[in-house]
């Protein structure tokens, strides 16, 4: 490809953002990251980046440019990864993103992977923003809820995640069993306003009274913290609840209470041999999850 030596100091300086930091990542001098960005902006006949006191951003051209050249970048580093593989392990990274309360679901692959490959510098990013996999935010994302649209991902299901009323058993030993049929007077842990997308929150709405919420919040980490000191009853995960036998099922997890998970990954990215051995490593990890369940 022509200018691609240029075309490499582009995409880095907007990854990067200055001249100075682009320049140390290349080992080349500042003067010679400028002459790269002048020479191919005037082969593209438009302008990549503004520059500014602080440094330069994109353009709109320039996110065109950032969003080919960060799946050529991953292109290229896959061939040589796939060329060491042969003699020995992948190289590389892989940067996983997904919503911190899945964390569990995901980290027995993430850990099987990582022993399996262990030259690869894993990543995990716990964000309710979802990561644009076309300009290289993430390798693989896991996401809740509809089908993702977007296109040029690749969408596959994962699992379908049900929840359940759940008290630890303090709780009951101080206030005796819940009864599912008549809840009134109880205590809860979560929120009943504020738009959540959780599959239990109408219920939560049309059930609990503002009054009844011992602790407003919707951190999936909190939540569980919360049930298990015995604050109130709260909504957790068959996975969560299953990892934590000393829990007491108030209402069992119901399919009306459940979101679908899916892997998603770009067109680009999903053949490499990365993404595609994270992959097995993911449907292992639900078989077995399955099976134990």
């Amino acid at each position: 490809m022509e200018h691609w030596l240029e075309f490499r100091t582009a995409y880095r300086l907007a990854k990067l953002g200055t001249v100075s930091a682009t320049a140390n990542d290349l080992g080349v001098h500042r003067a010679t990251v400028n002459r790269h960005v002048d020479i191919i902006e005037k082969a593209f006949g438009t302008k990549f980046f503004q520059r500014h006191a602080r440094g330069y951003t994109l353009t709109d051209a320039g996110q065109d440019l950032l969003d080919v050249a960060s799946r050529a970048d991953e292109l290229i580093s896959d061939l040589a990864g796939r060329s060491q593989g042969k003699a020995g392990q992948l190289t590389g990274s892989l940067l996983i993103t997904s919503l911190s309360g899945l964390a569990p679901l995901i980290m027995p692959a993430i850990a099987r992977f990582g022993i399996t490959h262990p030259d690869i510098k894993l990543a995990f990013s716990a964000d309710e923003a979802l990561a644009r996999l076309e300009y290289g935010e993430a390798h693989i994302a896991v996401r809740a809820g509809a089908r993702p649209q977007e296109q040029d991902y690749v969408v596959l299901p994962f699992c379908k995640l049900r929840f359940g009323l759940y008290a630890a058993q303090s709780y009951v030993d101080h206030f005796g069993r819940p009864n599912p049929d008549d809840i009134s007077g109880r205590k809860f842990i979560g929120a009943v306003t504020g738009g959540s997308r959780l599959p239990f929150t109408q219920w939560m709405t049309d059930n609990v009274a503002q009054d009844h919420i011992a602790l407003e919040t919707m951190d999936p980490s909190v939540i569980i913290a919360a049930i298990e000191s015995g604050l109130g009853l709260g909504f957790l995960t068959e996975h969560d609840a299953r990892t934590r036998p000393e829990l007491v099922e108030v209402i069992a997890p119901q399919d009306v209470w459940s979101t679908d998970l899916w892997i998603v990954t770009h067109v680009d990215l999903h053949r490499t041999q990365k993404v595609q051995e994270f992959l097995k490593c993911l449907r292992l990890v639900n078989e077995v999850q399955k099976t134990s369940g």
